[in-house]
């Protein structure tokens, strides 16, 4: 996502209020007004809203005022995300006079028009995220054989474009023209006389349909020829994988997503800033720039960190947007989701390069160094501007599961995410983080879990499942399934962590031990996802889920000093009394 780019005023711009009969609708009366402030691309605009509406109305009033549609809108106050459309104002706390932050999804589509100097056009809808050279086939393919892609060359505004530029860095508004200029292949031929050579040069005019002749005449050579040398790259980037145990053997999957990520690098391709999000992810071209190879996401970048692009504020107390996370953890998030994605054949244990149960992409821990992120001091190839964090496989797809109603995907594939999402007590599974692709064998539907930052949190405040409510979380797991979730070992997993350099916190390795068995508890009573899930997630704002309650009973239960041991014996019995009553 991406902080919009508009300038708003608290002085020339009305307030985000409405009248009455609009508030009516949705609100009661008694409901008191409360006037706070909506920052936006770094200006302020003063909005008036009731106690009693809730998220949603606040956001479709901003749609309604300035045209963000509420889809791709996302709110954050004092270092929270208000996730909870159905939640009130009131129950989120929002107090006059306090601001809330922002971050819209900007357009992918770029429109552009594309005229030679013949006066021929060409109009395209090109993605933001695009390069020149992208531009380039387009026309060679739409030209059909009038303009080469060789023979081209873009200008915009007189400056001649490199193939890397990017679309989004030259177009700013949506009727930008590019200038096409044709350069016909010349034929040279080449004639002594005397002790010279004369070279003649025939290429095609384009103002004219007729061949044009120029003739140069060079000095005496002594036997040689020109030569055009290219210009060496200049090695200012870096990137190399993070490895902090030597008994770790890179598999295979992962070495070769490295050294494609490495290969674009070199080749001289940017990395390509995402529109999504609130924190910094870069999509990283392979060799030829037509193709994404991986998704990097630095730690300084995130949500709330020191250099996040997207004009949050920096975080007070270390605290993420999510309840139970902190800031910077993210990357090793993002790979512990996937090491912890055991395949279907067995446990990972070491080796994890195999395709894991839920189809989380190939991810791990590397060091970056590139001019293309985020630098707000300036960029400078030293060691201080190297950059930690998460590279991931970038995975082909037809887009997220919020493209698509969630009756079209298969039973299997939802459930493989929800034993994903239980099993790390994801606080940020929505439909915009589940991709889909298509198998290429039968063409079925299948889903990619990405985007794990908020995983694995200190507590259970925050879990969030949007596929809670989608059908398929309401059918039974099947036997193979329920096999995979009794192959389950958290204490396994916490050791496996460790190896990889990931010494859990002690309230992260509480939660993992409590969903785990809440997981295989439920799956052995035949739970449906659904069932599960909504012991984890809660139903309002400021009402416990059950899980926590079960936590919080366990926790006065013990005497104080009690083993961790002895508390998940404490948690085991008391889960088990409460889904008793849940058994079918």
């Amino acid at each position: 996502m991406s902080i919009a780019s508009v300038a708003l005023s608290p002085v020339l711009e009305e307030s985000l209020c409405f009248p009455g009969s609009f508030t009516s609708l949705y609100s009661p009366c008694s409901s008191e007004p409360i006037l706070v402030y909506l920052a936006v691309a770094g200006s302020v605009v003063p909005m008036c809203v009731m106690e009693s509406d809730s998220i949603a109305l606040v956001k479709l009033r901003i749609q309604n005022h300035q045209g963000f549609f509420v889809k791709k809108q996302k709110l954050v106050c004092e270092g929270r995300e208000l996730a909870r459309n159905n939640t009130s104002v009131r129950d989120y706390g929002l107090s006059e006079g306090i601001v809330l932050h922002l971050v819209v999804k900007l357009s992918d589509l770029q429109a552009i028009t594309v005229r030679t100097v013949c006066g021929k056009e060409f109009e395209f809808q090109v993605e933001r995220n695009r390069n020149v050279g992208y531009v380039k086939q387009q026309i060679a393919k739409k030209g059909k054989g009038f303009v080469d892609l060789k023979d081209q060359e873009l200008l915009c505004d007189g400056e001649e474009l490199e193939d890397q530029r990017l679309i989004n860095d030259i177009c700013k508004n949506n009727d930008a023209v590019i200038h096409l200029l044709v350069r016909k292949s010349a034929k040279v031929r080449v004639k002594p006389v005397e002790k010279d050579l004369v070279v003649s040069i025939e290429a095609l005019d384009l103002k004219e349909k007729g061949a044009g002749v120029r003739e140069h005449q060079w000095g005496a050579l002594s036997g040689g020829r020109p030569v055009i040398e290219k210009m060496p790259l200049q090695r200012d980037f870096l990137l190399e994988p993070l490895i902090v145990n030597a008994k770790i053997e890179l598999p295979t999957v992962i070495k070769d997503l490295i050294n494609s990520t490495f290969d674009g690098l070199m080749s001289g391709n940017e990395p390509i800033q995402s529109s999504e999000g609130s924190g910094g992810a870069y999509f990283m071209q392979d060799s030829s720039a037509q193709k994404y190879v991986s998704v990097f996401k630095p730690i300084d970048e995130e949500p709330m960190a020191v250099n996040n692009p997207r004009g949050l504020p920096l975080s007070l107390d270390g605290e993420g947007l999510k309840k139970g996370t902190r800031v910077g953890e993210g990357a090793l998030r993002e790979v512990a989701a996937y090491i912890l994605d055991h395949p279907r054949s067995g446990r990972r244990s070491y080796c994890y390069g195999e395709k894991g149960f839920a189809g989380v992409p190939p991810t791990v821990m590397v060091k970056c160094l590139h001019r293309g992120f985020n630098h707000p001091d300036g960029f400078k190839c030293a060691a201080k501007n190297v950059k930690i964090g998460s590279l991931q496989m970038f995975v082909k797809n037809n887009g997220s599961c919020e493209d698509m109603g969630p009756r079209a995907f298969p039973v299997d594939e939802v459930h493989k995410i929800s034993v994903l999402d239980i099993r790390l007590a994801n606080t940020d599974r929505h439909a915009g983080n589940i991709l889909i692709s298509k198998d290429h064998e039968d063409g079925q539907i299948v889903l990619i879990p990405i985007d794990h930052g908020y995983c694995l949190p200190e507590n259970f405040e925050d879990c969030t499942f949007d596929w809670l409510y989608w059908p398929q979380a309401k059918e039974p797991y099947s036997p193979d399934t329920i096999d995979y979730i009794k192959s389950m070992d958290a204490e396994q997993d916490i050791e496996l962590l460790k190896f990889h350099g990931w010494y859990i916190p002690p309230e992260c390795a509480r939660t993992l031990r409590i969903s785990t068995m809440l997981l295989k508890k439920g799956a052995e009573r035949g739970l449906t996802p659904f069932a599960i899930g909504s012991i984890m997630c809660r139903e309002t704002l400021k009402k416990e889920s059950v899980i926590e309650q079960i936590v919080q009973e366990a926790s006065e239960a013990v005497l104080p000093g009690t083993s961790e041991a002895a508390f998940l014996e404490s948690v085991s019995l008391i889960m088990d009394r409460r889904l008793d009553k849940l058994s079918p």
